[in-house]
C-alpha cells in the first residue's frame, strides 16, 4: 500500500495517494451512522417477522400488544395495505408481482415482516412483539429454483418463473456439431449475502407536510423517487439523507418493506420521530442474497484451442419477491449478458430464467451475477485445456480479445472498450513466477507431498454503465448520469456538491482531487458534501462500479466550468487574455509565470462582494453545475492467479499466494484502488471458501447467526500481490470502475488450483474442505 501524503503543494493531486478527508472523523469516533441519531421524543420499531417459509395467514391478532406498545400495524391497516412494492421491466416475459409492505393474506419467506411494533425503545417494542397472534396455515414450500415447485407463490406466475430470456447469436447447433470437442458441465454456486459491518437502519420523521428519512441507503436520490411516488407526495417534500454508512455491496441499493414502513409509522405519528436499526439475525433473514445459481453449459472447441461455440442454461433463485427496483431479472441478466467474458466467440446462445423461491428476494450483491459467470466460464476453459493437451494459460491466450479487435462487440451485443486482458494476464503470471511453480509442483509429485495446484481467472467488469450500455431490466428509468454542483466560495474554498454517496470508498477524498485538479486549487480547500437529497441536484447512487466514472466525469466537467468562469473574471480584471492565463494551486497566473498575478479569493471577492468590480456581462457568483453520461460505460480487464496447497487427508486448502492485475483506468487515489480491489478479493474468497445460506425443505434458514454462516477473517486472508496496467478509457478522466472486479476472480482460480493440484472437477461451491474431500472420492 502506498503511504498517504499531504497535499499543500501546487502539484495534481489525481494520481497521489493523499489523507483521506474521511478519516479524522471516523478514526477518532465522530462519524455519524443512523444508530447514532437522537430526536427529541424518539420512538423505535420492531418487526414481527414469519417463522414460516410459506404460510398462509388466516388472522393477525395485536389488541394485547397495542396495550403495552405506542403503536402496532398489520398488514390490513389501511395505510399499509394500500402500498405495496411492483418492480416493473419491459421485458416481454417478465411477470409482475407485488411485495407488500408488511405481509397479507400469505407469507413467501421465513423472514417476512408481518407486523410493526412502536415502543419507548427497542426493548419495549420487541416485547410487544411477543403479544401478537398470528394463525398460519403452512404450505409446502420451494427452496431450490431447479426443483420442480411445490406451490406457486405468486398466482400470475403458476411455474414460479418471474423472468426469462434467451441470447442467441450465430448458428450454435452447427458450430457445436463441428467443433473437435465439446465440454459439458452442470456448474451450482452458493447462496451468500452482503454482511456489511453496518446493517439496515432508517428514521423518519413526518412535520404534517414534509417527510425526512435518515437511512443507510446506497442510492437516496433513488429513494426518495420511489418513496414520493409509493406515498403519493410532491417528491420535493421528501429529504433523503445517508449520513456515514458502515458498508453497503449492493445489499443497501435496494428499497425495502422496511424502508417504506419506518416512513408509514412516521406518518402515521406526526411529528414523531421513530427508528429501526436491524440486528444481525434480522440482516441474515431477510436483507437480500445472491448468488444461487445453476449453469447447464456446453461449448465446443476447435483442436487448436479456440472457443467455437457455447451454449448454457441458466437458472437464477431469485427468492420469494421481484427486488424493488431492479426486478428479479438483475442477476440473470447480468450472467446471460457476461457469461462470455473477455473471450472472442461468434456463436452464443444463452437462455436465462429468474425463478421465484420461497427464500429471502434476491438483489445486487458486489459482482451482480459475474462471480458466478466467471466461475462457470474459466472451469470450460481448463476442461479443454486438459482434453486438448494444452495449458490453461495457453487457451486463454488464444481466446482473449485483443486491443486490435476494440471496440469487440460480445455475443450479447454488449461494446467492450478494453481488451486489456492478455496483458493482465502476462503479468499476473510473471508475477506469480510461473516457472518457479512448475519446478515446485513437480518436486512435490516426485516427493509424494501435498500437492499444489495453479489456477486463474480473467475477467471483464462493465463499469459506470451510461444509458445506452444497461445489461439489466430494460425498468422505467435508466441509470445512465449524475450531477455536480462545484461552487466558489467567497473566501476562495470550494464546496462540492456531489450526487455520490459514500459506504466507505473514500468518495470524500477521490472527488475533492479531481475537484482540485479541475478548478486549479489546492485539494486541502475542497470540501465534498455528499449523501443528502437536499443538497445535491441528482445522483443514481453506488451500483456497478459507476461512481468514479459518472460522478467523477460529472465532478471534473463541474470544475472545468467554475474554472473558465475564475478565468473569463480574472481576464477583466487583470486585463489578460483568457488564453494566457491559468489557475495554479489557488493563485491566477500567466501561464509560464511563476509570479501570480493574484489569488481565487481576490477573484471570488469580486464575484461576491465587491459587484462594482464585475466588468459587463459577468453576473455575481462563482458555480456551476454539471451532468455527465458516459453513454456505454467502461470495461475493466482484470486476471488473478493462485498458488494453493491441498491436504489429501483433510481437504483443506493453503493459499500460498495471490496475483490481481486489473486495468483500472486513470487511477485517482493509488491507496483506495488497491483497497477496493483487496477487499473485493477478500469477499470473493469468502463466498468461494466459507459463506452459505442454507435452507431446510420447509424454508427455515439453517445459517442464521455468525456461529454457522461462516465469513472470513484477517486470519483467513492471504498477502495479496496487486498491481496494475493502466490504459485510460474514453470519459473525462480516463477511469474505470473498481469496485467489483476482485470478487469476480476467487471462485474459479480456487476451482482451477484445486483441479491443477489433484485432477478432480470442482461442481459446487462453496469449497469447503468436505466438498475437496468428496471430490477426491
Amino acid at each position: 500500500m502506498t503511504t498517504p501524503e499531504q497535499t499543500h503543494d501546487a502539484g495534481p493531486a489525481v494520481g497521489r495517494t493523499v489523507r483521506r478527508k474521511e478519516d479524522d472523523r471516523l478514526l477518532t469516533g465522530r462519524g455519524r451512522y443512523v444508530s447514532d441519531l437522537q430526536l427529541p421524543r424518539m420512538r423505535h420499531i420492531a418487526f414481527l417477522r414469519s417463522p414460516y417459509g410459506h404460510a398462509r395467514i388466516n388472522a393477525v391478532d395485536t389488541s394485547a400488544a397495542e396495550g403495552v406498545a405506542r403503536a402496532v400495524f398489520s398488514g390490513d391497516h389501511p395505510a399499509f395495505a394500500a402500498i405495496g412494492l411492483r418492480a416493473q421491466s419491459a421485458l416481454p416475459s417478465y411477470v409482475e408481482t407485488e411485495q407488500p409492505i408488511l405481509a397479507r393474506e400469505k407469507v413467501r419467506f421465513a423472514g417476512e415482516p408481518v407486523a410493526v411494533v412502536v415502543g419507548d425503545d427497542r426493548y419495549q417494542a420487541e416485547d410487544a412483539l411477543e403479544l401478537i397472534d398470528v394463525d398460519y396455515e403452512p404450505l409446502p414450500a420451494t427452496v431450490t429454483a431447479w426443483a420442480e415447485p411445490a406451490e406457486p407463490l405468486h398466482a400470475d406466475a403458476p411455474d414460479n418463473v418471474l423472468l426469462e430470456r434467451t441470447f442467441d447469436t450465430g448458428a450454435v447447433p452447427d458450430a457445436l456439431a463441428g467443433a473437435d470437442i465439446v465440454v459439458e458441465r452442470e456448474l451450482i454456486t452458493n447462496r451468500h449475502a452482503g454482511n456489511p459491518m453496518e446493517c439496515r437502519a432508517g428514521a423518519a420523521v413526518w412535520d404534517g407536510e414534509r417527510l425526512t428519512f435518515w437511512s443507510g441507503t446506497q442510492v437516496p436520490h433513488i429513494a426518495r423517487n420511489m418513496l414520493a411516488e409509493l406515498l403519493g407526495v410532491p417528491e420535493g417534500t421528501i429529504r433523503v439523507i445517508a449520513p456515514d454508512v458502515g458498508g453497503g455491496f449492493g445489499v443497501k441499493a435496494v428499497l425495502y418493506p422496511e424502508d417504506v414502513a419506518v416512513c408509514l409509522v412516521a406518518r402515521q405519528m406526526p411529528g414523531v420521530p421513530v427508528k429501526w436499526v436491524e440486528d444481525r439475525a434480522e440482516h441474515l433473514l431477510a436483507a437480500t442474497h445472491a448468488r444461487d445459481h445453476r449453469y447447464l453449459v456446453r461449448a465446443g472447441f476447435a483442436a487448436d484451442g479456440t472457443l467455437v461455440a457455447l451454449d448454457a442454461d441458466v437458472t437464477c433463485n431469485v427468492g420469494a419477491y421481484s427486488v424493488y427496483p431492479w426486478t428479479a431479472g438483475i442477476e440473470p441478466l447480468m450472467a446471460g449478458g457476461l457469461l462470455s467474458g473477455p473471450y472472442r466467440l461468434q456463436h452464443y446462445r444463452c437462455t436465462v430464467r429468474g425463478v421465484a423461491t420461497n427464500t429471502a428476494p434476491s438483489g445486487p450483491y458486489r459482482g451482480v451475477a459475474r462471480p458466478a459467470s466467471v466461475f462457470a466460464m474459466e472451469s470450460l476453459l481448463d476442461d479443454a485445456a486438459v482434453r486438448l493437451g494444452m495449458s490453461g494459460l495457453d487457451i486463454r491466450r488464444r481466446n482473449l480479445v485483443t486491443p486490435g479487435e476494440i471496440p469487440y462487440r460480445m455475443p450479447s451485443r454488449l461494446v467492450d472498450d478494453s481488451g486489456w486482458y492478455g496483458e493482465c494476464l502476462e503479468k499476473a503470471i510473471t508475477t506469480i513466477g510461473h516457472e518457479d511453480f512448475l519446478a515446485e509442483q513437480r518436486r512435490r509429485r516426485a516427493a509424494g507431498e501435498n500437492p499444489i495446484g495453479l489456477g486463474m481467472a480473467c475477467y471483464n467488469e462493465l463499469t459506470g454503465l451510461g444509458r445506452a450500455a444497461s445489461a439489466g431490466p430494460r425498468m422505467p428509468f435508466r441509470t445512465g448520469h449524475d450531477a455536480c454542483t462545484v461552487r466558489i466560495d467567497p473566501d476562495g474554498r470550494v464546496t462540492v456538491l456531489s450526487g455520490v454517496t459514500s459506504q466507505g470508498q473514500g468518495l470524500e477524498t477521490t472527488v475533492a482531487q479531481i475537484v482540485a485538479d479541475a478548478v486549479g486549487v489546492p485539494f486541502d480547500d475542497v470540501e465534498v458534501r455528499i449523501g443528502d437529497t437536499n443538497e445535491s441536484l441528482w445522483g443514481f447512487g453506488a451500483f456497478s462500479s459507476r461512481q468514479a466514472v459518472i460522478g467523477g466525469g460529472a465532478a471534473h466537467r463541474a470544475g472545468q466550468s467554475v474554472r473558465e468562469k475564475i478565468v473569463r473574471l480574472a481576464s477583466e480584471l487583470y486585463e489578460v487574455g483568457p488564453d494566457d492565463l491559468a489557475v495554479v494551486g489557488g493563485e491566477i497566473r500567466v501561464t509560464g509565470d511563476p509570479k501570480p498575478l493574484g489569488t481565487l479569493a481576490e477573484v471570488a471577492r469580486v464575484a461576491y462582494l465587491e459587484s462594482n468590480r464585475l466588468p459587463k456581462g459577468i453576473e455575481p457568483g462563482l458555480e456551476a453545475t454539471e451532468f455527465y453520461d458516459p453513454v456505454r460505460g467502461a470495461f475493466a480487464a482484470g486476471a488473478q492467479a493462485a498458488v494453493v496447497e491441498v491436504d489429501r487427508a483433510t481437504g483443506t486448502l493453503e493459499i500460498l499466494k495471490w496475483v490481481c492485475v486489473e486495468d483500472a483506468g486513470t487511477v485517482i487515489n493509488p491507496q483506495i484502488v488497491e483497497g477496493q480491489i483487496a477487499g473485493s478479493i477478500a469477499q470473493g474468497l469468502g463466498g468461494a471458501l466459507y459463506e452459505h445460506l442454507i435452507y431446510d425443505e420447509a424454508g427455515n434458514l439453517s445459517t442464521g447467526t455468525l456461529m454457522d454462516y461462516l465469513m472470513p477473517t484477517s486470519a483467513e486472508i492471504p498477502d495479496l500481490v496487486i498491481d496494475h496496467v493502466s490504459h485510460p478509457a474514453d470519459n473525462p478522466l480516463g477511469v474505470r470502475g473498481v469496485g467489483e472486479g476482485g470478487t469476480l476472480g476467487p471462485n474459479a482460480v480456487l476451482a482451477g488450483a484445486i483441479a491443477d493440484a489433484l485432477g478432480v472437477r470442482i461442481t459446487h461451491l462453496p469449497l469447503t474442505p468436505a466438498t475437496v474431500w468428496e471430490a477426491l472420492r
